[in-house]
């Protein structure tokens, strides 16, 4: 049985990848992942991922509240008739 989290990833970055290529890191954070994963620090790597998961859960979040407020907000017509 295939993970389904490793999919899931996969098909990401098969969407997303080029583009994600794109975006720069911060300075230092890939090499300080390199000496993570050169260290094997499991523990270190995840808190990354759970802290970056954390963090897009939240924002996620956030924008689907903005979205169900501007829905609700009533419409007003400007239009004046006589």
């Amino acid at each position: 049985m295939k993970n389904p989290y490793a999919e899931w990833f996969e098909q990401l970055r098969a969407e997303y990848g080029e583009q994600l290529k794109q975006v720069p890191l911060p300075d230092g954070l890939p090499e300080h992942l390199r000496d993570l994963m050169a260290r094997d620090d499991q523990e270190a790597i995840q808190f990354m991922l759970k802290l970056a998961w954390q963090l897009g859960a939240q924002v996620g979040y956030a924008a689907a509240q903005r979205q169900e407020q501007t829905q609700a907000v009533p419409k007003r017509t400007t239009a004046v008739q006589a």
